[in-house]
Protein backbone atom coordinates (compact mmCIF):
# COMPACT_ATOMS: atom_id res chain seq x y z
CA UNK A 1 0.00 0.00 0.00
CA UNK A 2 0.94 3.27 -1.00
CA UNK A 3 2.12 5.51 2.05
CA UNK A 4 -0.28 8.93 1.68
CA UNK A 5 -0.18 12.23 3.71
CA UNK A 6 -3.51 14.54 4.00
CA UNK A 7 -2.92 17.63 6.11
CA UNK A 8 -3.99 21.20 5.58
CA UNK A 9 -4.92 24.60 7.24
CA UNK A 10 -7.89 26.53 6.78
CA UNK A 11 -7.44 29.95 5.34
CA UNK A 12 -8.54 32.09 8.20
CA UNK A 13 -5.81 34.74 8.74
CA UNK A 14 -1.63 34.47 8.28
CA UNK A 15 -0.17 31.26 10.06
CA UNK A 16 1.50 31.47 13.33
CA UNK A 17 4.37 29.62 14.97
CA UNK A 18 1.82 27.13 16.72
CA UNK A 19 0.83 26.01 13.24
CA UNK A 20 4.70 25.87 12.25
CA UNK A 21 6.22 23.95 15.06
CA UNK A 22 2.38 21.74 15.57
CA UNK A 23 2.62 20.82 11.58
CA UNK A 24 4.61 23.14 9.30
CA UNK A 25 7.87 22.16 10.30
CA UNK A 26 7.00 18.14 10.15
CA UNK A 27 5.81 18.91 7.13
CA UNK A 28 8.63 20.15 5.24
CA UNK A 29 10.83 17.20 7.50
CA UNK A 30 8.40 14.45 5.80
CA UNK A 31 8.25 15.81 2.46
CA UNK A 32 12.37 16.00 2.29
CA UNK A 33 12.62 12.07 4.00
CA UNK A 34 11.42 10.50 1.27
CA UNK A 35 9.15 7.90 3.17
CA UNK A 36 5.94 8.90 1.58
CA UNK A 37 4.75 7.71 -1.85
CA UNK A 38 2.41 11.30 -2.42
CA UNK A 39 1.41 14.23 0.24
CA UNK A 40 -1.27 16.17 -0.27
CA UNK A 41 -1.54 19.90 1.57
CA UNK A 42 -5.27 21.50 1.70
CA UNK A 43 -6.07 25.02 1.49
CA UNK A 44 -9.63 24.32 3.53
CA UNK A 45 -11.47 27.21 2.34
CA UNK A 46 -14.88 25.47 2.71
CA UNK A 47 -14.48 24.52 5.81
CA UNK A 48 -13.50 27.81 6.77
CA UNK A 49 -16.95 28.76 4.77
CA UNK A 50 -18.84 27.29 7.70
CA UNK A 51 -18.04 29.66 10.16
CA UNK A 52 -17.44 32.60 7.79
CA UNK A 53 -20.18 32.11 5.11
CA UNK A 54 -21.44 35.75 5.88
CA UNK A 55 -17.61 37.24 5.30
CA UNK A 56 -16.96 35.36 2.31
CA UNK A 57 -13.90 38.01 1.28
CA UNK A 58 -11.92 36.92 4.53
CA UNK A 59 -11.19 33.48 3.35
CA UNK A 60 -10.27 34.61 -0.55
CA UNK A 61 -8.20 37.11 0.62
CA UNK A 62 -6.30 34.55 2.58
CA UNK A 63 -5.93 31.79 0.17
CA UNK A 64 -2.91 33.54 -0.97
CA UNK A 65 -1.50 34.34 2.99
CA UNK A 66 -1.66 30.34 3.69
CA UNK A 67 0.04 29.67 0.55
CA UNK A 68 2.60 32.08 0.74
CA UNK A 69 3.33 30.66 4.34
CA UNK A 70 3.65 26.77 3.20
CA UNK A 71 5.98 28.18 0.63
CA UNK A 72 8.33 30.10 2.89
CA UNK A 73 8.50 27.10 5.11
CA UNK A 74 10.08 24.61 2.24
CA UNK A 75 6.50 22.92 1.14
CA UNK A 76 7.80 22.24 -2.22
CA UNK A 77 5.04 22.06 -5.22
CA UNK A 78 7.63 19.47 -6.64
CA UNK A 79 7.26 16.85 -3.81
CA UNK A 80 3.44 18.32 -2.64
CA UNK A 81 0.30 18.78 -4.22
CA UNK A 82 -0.99 22.04 -2.70
CA UNK A 83 -4.54 22.38 -3.44
CA UNK A 84 -7.98 24.43 -2.22
CA UNK A 85 -10.61 22.69 -0.32
CA UNK A 86 -13.04 23.80 -2.62
CA UNK A 87 -12.05 23.17 -6.19
CA UNK A 88 -12.38 19.29 -5.33
CA UNK A 89 -16.68 18.91 -5.69
CA UNK A 90 -15.56 15.11 -4.92
CA UNK A 91 -15.32 15.86 -1.42
CA UNK A 92 -18.86 17.54 -1.06
CA UNK A 93 -20.44 14.40 -2.52
CA UNK A 94 -18.06 12.30 0.08
CA UNK A 95 -19.24 14.01 2.70
CA UNK A 96 -23.19 13.79 1.60
CA UNK A 97 -22.37 10.12 1.42
CA UNK A 98 -20.79 10.14 5.21
CA UNK A 99 -23.43 11.98 6.45
CA UNK A 100 -25.76 8.61 6.49
CA UNK A 101 -23.11 6.92 8.63
CA UNK A 102 -22.95 9.41 11.25
CA UNK A 103 -26.06 10.16 13.94
CA UNK A 104 -26.18 13.27 15.65
CA UNK A 105 -25.22 12.66 18.89
CA UNK A 106 -22.36 10.81 17.79
CA UNK A 107 -21.49 14.61 16.38
CA UNK A 108 -22.71 16.41 19.59
CA UNK A 109 -19.82 14.16 21.63
CA UNK A 110 -16.96 14.83 19.79
CA UNK A 111 -14.72 17.21 21.94
CA UNK A 112 -13.64 19.16 19.40
CA UNK A 113 -16.51 20.03 17.81
CA UNK A 114 -17.35 21.14 21.11
CA UNK A 115 -14.46 23.26 21.98
CA UNK A 116 -14.85 25.17 18.71
CA UNK A 117 -18.77 26.34 19.18
CA UNK A 118 -18.05 27.45 22.35
CA UNK A 119 -15.00 29.06 21.16
CA UNK A 120 -17.51 30.41 18.89
CA UNK A 121 -20.27 31.11 20.97
CA UNK A 122 -22.84 28.70 18.44
CA UNK A 123 -24.21 27.30 21.30
CA UNK A 124 -27.68 28.34 20.84
CA UNK A 125 -27.28 28.67 16.97
CA UNK A 126 -25.18 26.41 15.34
CA UNK A 127 -24.54 26.41 11.64
CA UNK A 128 -24.88 22.87 10.09
CA UNK A 129 -22.08 23.57 8.24
CA UNK A 130 -19.86 24.08 11.19
CA UNK A 131 -21.77 21.10 12.78
CA UNK A 132 -21.02 18.59 10.64
CA UNK A 133 -17.05 19.24 9.90
CA UNK A 134 -16.08 16.09 11.30
CA UNK A 135 -17.88 14.61 8.51
CA UNK A 136 -16.35 16.84 6.05
CA UNK A 137 -12.76 16.00 7.22
CA UNK A 138 -13.08 12.41 6.97
CA UNK A 139 -14.37 13.35 3.18
CA UNK A 140 -10.87 15.17 2.97
CA UNK A 141 -8.62 12.15 3.96
CA UNK A 142 -10.29 9.57 2.87
CA UNK A 143 -10.59 10.75 -0.68
CA UNK A 144 -6.40 10.55 -0.92
CA UNK A 145 -6.53 7.52 0.97
CA UNK A 146 -4.37 9.43 3.17
CA UNK A 147 -2.27 6.23 5.50
CA UNK A 148 -1.16 9.35 7.81
CA UNK A 149 -2.26 12.50 8.89
CA UNK A 150 -0.01 14.85 11.07
CA UNK A 151 -2.23 16.63 13.53
CA UNK A 152 -2.00 18.38 16.80
CA UNK A 153 -3.45 16.97 19.68
CA UNK A 154 -6.37 19.09 19.72
CA UNK A 155 -7.11 17.14 16.04
CA UNK A 156 -7.40 13.55 18.24
CA UNK A 157 -11.39 13.55 18.15
CA UNK A 158 -11.64 15.02 14.89
CA UNK A 159 -9.33 11.44 13.04
CA UNK A 160 -11.39 9.06 15.50
CA UNK A 161 -14.11 10.03 13.97
CA UNK A 162 -12.55 9.92 10.33
CA UNK A 163 -11.48 6.20 12.01
CA UNK A 164 -15.47 4.97 12.77
CA UNK A 165 -16.46 6.44 9.35
CA UNK A 166 -14.05 4.43 7.68
CA UNK A 167 -14.84 1.46 9.64
CA UNK A 168 -18.65 1.71 9.18
CA UNK A 169 -18.13 2.03 5.78
CA UNK A 170 -16.10 -0.87 5.17
CA UNK A 171 -18.61 -2.67 7.23
CA UNK A 172 -21.33 -1.85 5.25
CA UNK A 173 -20.47 -1.74 1.72
CA UNK A 174 -16.85 -3.50 1.31
CA UNK A 175 -12.95 -2.89 1.82
CA UNK A 176 -13.24 0.33 0.19
CA UNK A 177 -11.74 3.19 2.29
CA UNK A 178 -8.49 3.50 4.08
CA UNK A 179 -8.07 3.91 7.73
CA UNK A 180 -5.89 6.74 8.75
CA UNK A 181 -3.00 6.78 11.56
CA UNK A 182 -2.08 10.03 13.41
CA UNK A 183 1.24 11.51 13.56
CA UNK A 184 1.68 13.83 16.18
CA UNK A 185 4.59 16.47 16.79
CA UNK A 186 7.43 14.59 17.87
CA UNK A 187 8.37 16.78 20.55
CA UNK A 188 5.47 17.16 23.10
CA UNK A 189 6.17 21.06 23.60
CA UNK A 190 4.79 21.31 20.15
CA UNK A 191 1.75 19.62 20.74
CA UNK A 192 0.31 23.09 21.53
CA UNK A 193 1.96 26.34 22.08
CA UNK A 194 -0.05 28.64 24.45
CA UNK A 195 -0.57 32.18 23.37
CA UNK A 196 1.98 35.30 24.74
CA UNK A 197 -1.03 35.89 26.87
CA UNK A 198 -0.97 33.07 28.61
CA UNK A 199 -4.12 31.46 27.13
CA UNK A 200 -4.28 27.69 26.79
CA UNK A 201 -4.54 28.36 22.63
CA UNK A 202 -2.85 30.68 20.34
CA UNK A 203 -5.19 31.57 18.04
CA UNK A 204 -6.14 34.32 15.34
CA UNK A 205 -9.56 35.29 17.00
CA UNK A 206 -7.64 36.07 20.59
CA UNK A 207 -4.80 38.57 18.62
CA UNK A 208 -2.09 36.64 20.75
CA UNK A 209 -0.23 34.62 17.97
CA UNK A 210 3.46 35.41 17.19
CA UNK A 211 2.84 34.97 12.72
CA UNK A 212 5.27 33.77 10.50
CA UNK A 213 5.51 36.67 8.91
CA UNK A 214 5.84 38.84 11.16
CA UNK A 215 8.57 41.62 11.15
CA UNK A 216 11.33 41.57 13.20
CA UNK A 217 10.47 44.07 15.18
CA UNK A 218 7.13 42.72 16.11
CA UNK A 219 8.18 39.53 16.85
CA UNK A 220 10.67 40.93 19.46
CA UNK A 221 7.62 43.20 20.96
CA UNK A 222 5.54 40.49 20.86
CA UNK A 223 8.12 38.51 22.64
CA UNK A 224 9.22 40.82 25.23
CA UNK A 225 5.11 41.11 26.14
CA UNK A 226 4.95 37.34 27.01
CA UNK A 227 3.00 36.41 29.74
CA UNK A 228 5.37 34.39 32.20
CA UNK A 229 4.91 33.40 35.79
CA UNK A 230 2.96 35.86 37.90
CA UNK A 231 4.47 35.29 40.75
CA UNK A 232 8.32 35.38 39.92
CA UNK A 233 7.83 39.67 41.00
CA UNK A 234 11.38 40.10 41.49
CA UNK A 235 14.31 38.61 39.98
CA UNK A 236 15.78 36.80 43.34
CA UNK A 237 12.21 35.67 43.41
CA UNK A 238 12.16 31.48 42.34
CA UNK A 239 10.53 30.79 39.13
CA UNK A 240 7.88 28.58 37.86
CA UNK A 241 8.91 26.79 34.43
CA UNK A 242 5.72 24.10 34.05
CA UNK A 243 3.19 26.68 32.02
CA UNK A 244 5.48 29.71 31.57
CA UNK A 245 4.69 30.57 27.94
CA UNK A 246 8.13 31.52 27.55
CA UNK A 247 9.71 28.70 28.68
CA UNK A 248 7.24 26.11 26.34
CA UNK A 249 8.59 28.55 23.92
CA UNK A 250 12.01 27.64 24.53
CA UNK A 251 11.12 23.65 24.96
CA UNK A 252 9.64 24.06 21.01
CA UNK A 253 12.33 26.09 19.21
CA UNK A 254 16.07 25.77 21.25
CA UNK A 255 18.27 24.11 20.55
CA UNK A 256 21.79 23.27 22.75
CA UNK A 257 24.16 24.87 20.03
CA UNK A 258 22.32 28.65 21.08
CA UNK A 259 22.92 28.96 24.30
CA UNK A 260 26.97 29.41 22.55
CA UNK A 261 26.07 32.32 20.40
CA UNK A 262 22.87 34.08 22.42
CA UNK A 263 23.43 32.84 26.04
CA UNK A 264 26.95 31.59 27.16
CA UNK A 265 26.67 31.71 30.68
CA UNK A 266 24.56 27.87 30.06
CA UNK A 267 25.29 24.97 28.63
CA UNK A 268 21.51 24.42 27.50
CA UNK A 269 17.55 24.77 28.65
CA UNK A 270 17.85 22.36 31.64
CA UNK A 271 20.62 24.84 33.20
CA UNK A 272 18.57 27.53 32.29
CA UNK A 273 15.28 26.32 33.94
CA UNK A 274 17.56 25.50 36.98
CA UNK A 275 18.80 28.76 37.18
CA UNK A 276 15.07 30.37 36.99
CA UNK A 277 13.64 28.04 39.22
CA UNK A 278 15.99 28.41 42.25
CA UNK A 279 15.36 32.42 41.77
CA UNK A 280 18.29 35.12 40.59
CA UNK A 281 17.52 34.92 36.72
CA UNK A 282 14.97 38.08 35.48
CA UNK A 283 12.60 37.09 32.62
CA UNK A 284 13.59 39.74 30.47
CA UNK A 285 16.89 38.11 30.06
CA UNK A 286 15.14 35.08 29.22
CA UNK A 287 12.97 36.53 26.81
CA UNK A 288 15.57 38.03 24.78
CA UNK A 289 16.76 34.53 24.59
CA UNK A 290 13.77 33.60 23.22
CA UNK A 291 13.88 37.07 21.20
CA UNK A 292 16.88 35.71 19.47
CA UNK A 293 16.19 31.99 19.38
CA UNK A 294 12.87 32.99 17.59
CA UNK A 295 14.81 35.33 14.91
CA UNK A 296 17.15 32.63 13.81
CA UNK A 297 14.09 30.05 13.26
CA UNK A 298 12.04 32.69 11.45
CA UNK A 299 14.52 34.45 9.44
CA UNK A 300 14.91 32.40 6.46
CA UNK A 301 11.13 31.77 6.63
CA UNK A 302 10.60 35.37 6.11
CA UNK A 303 13.35 35.93 3.50
CA UNK A 304 11.71 32.90 1.07
CA UNK A 305 8.31 34.57 1.74
CA UNK A 306 9.88 38.22 0.11
CA UNK A 307 10.91 36.47 -2.67
CA UNK A 308 7.26 34.50 -3.14
CA UNK A 309 5.65 37.57 -2.28
CA UNK A 310 7.11 39.12 -5.93
CA UNK A 311 5.27 36.11 -7.71
CA UNK A 312 1.95 35.70 -7.24
CA UNK A 313 0.16 34.58 -10.09
CA UNK A 314 3.17 31.71 -9.79
CA UNK A 315 1.74 30.81 -6.96
CA UNK A 316 -2.17 30.56 -8.20
CA UNK A 317 -0.61 28.79 -10.93
CA UNK A 318 0.85 26.38 -7.85
CA UNK A 319 -2.66 26.04 -6.49
CA UNK A 320 -4.52 25.62 -9.71
CA UNK A 321 -2.54 22.66 -10.72
CA UNK A 322 -2.00 21.05 -7.27
CA UNK A 323 -6.09 21.07 -7.06
CA UNK A 324 -6.21 19.38 -10.79
CA UNK A 325 -3.98 16.86 -9.61
CA UNK A 326 -5.37 16.40 -6.43
CA UNK A 327 -9.11 16.08 -7.81
CA UNK A 328 -7.94 13.17 -10.24
CA UNK A 329 -7.03 11.45 -6.83
CA UNK A 330 -10.05 12.30 -5.27
CA UNK A 331 -12.01 11.56 -8.29
CA UNK A 332 -10.63 8.00 -8.31
CA UNK A 333 -11.76 7.65 -4.56
CA UNK A 334 -15.81 8.69 -5.53
CA UNK A 335 -15.59 6.33 -8.47
CA UNK A 336 -14.75 3.40 -5.95
CA UNK A 337 -17.04 4.65 -3.17
CA UNK A 338 -19.92 4.58 -5.81
CA UNK A 339 -19.27 1.41 -7.09
CA UNK A 340 -19.27 -0.32 -3.49
CA UNK A 341 -22.53 1.96 -2.85
CA UNK A 342 -23.88 0.21 -5.86
CA UNK A 343 -25.03 3.91 -7.46
CA UNK A 344 -22.41 3.57 -10.16
CA UNK A 345 -25.52 2.91 -12.80
CA UNK A 346 -23.83 4.03 -16.01
CA UNK A 347 -20.33 2.69 -15.32
CA UNK A 348 -22.30 -1.10 -14.15
CA UNK A 349 -22.73 -3.14 -17.37
CA UNK A 350 -23.55 -6.06 -15.74
CA UNK A 351 -26.55 -4.08 -14.18
CA UNK A 352 -27.69 -3.12 -17.38
CA UNK A 353 -27.56 -6.05 -18.89
CA UNK A 354 -29.01 -7.77 -16.31
CA UNK A 355 -32.28 -5.27 -16.74
CA UNK A 356 -32.29 -5.60 -20.03
CA UNK A 357 -32.12 -9.29 -20.01
CA UNK A 358 -35.23 -9.17 -16.95
CA UNK A 359 -37.41 -7.66 -19.05
CA UNK A 360 -36.95 -9.32 -22.41
CA UNK A 361 -38.32 -12.60 -20.86
CA UNK A 362 -41.38 -10.81 -19.82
Amino acid sequence: MSKIILTGDRPTGRLHVGHYVGSLRRRVELQNSGMFDKIYIMIADAQALTDNAENPEKVRQNIVEVALDYLSCGLDPAKSTLFIQSQLPELCELSFYYMNLVTVSRLQRNPTVKAEIQMRNFEASIPVGFFTYPISQAADITAFKATTVPVGEDQLPMIEQTKEIVRKFNSVYGDTLVEPEVLLPDNKACLRLPGIDGKAKMSKSLNNCIYLSDTEEDVRKKVMSMFTDPNHLQVSDPGRVEGNPVFIYLDAFCKDDMFAEYLPDYANLDELKAHYTRGGLGDVKVKKFLNNVLQEELAPIRARRKEWEKQIPAVYDILKEGSRVAREAASQTLDDVKKSMKINYFEDNALITEQAQKYQNV
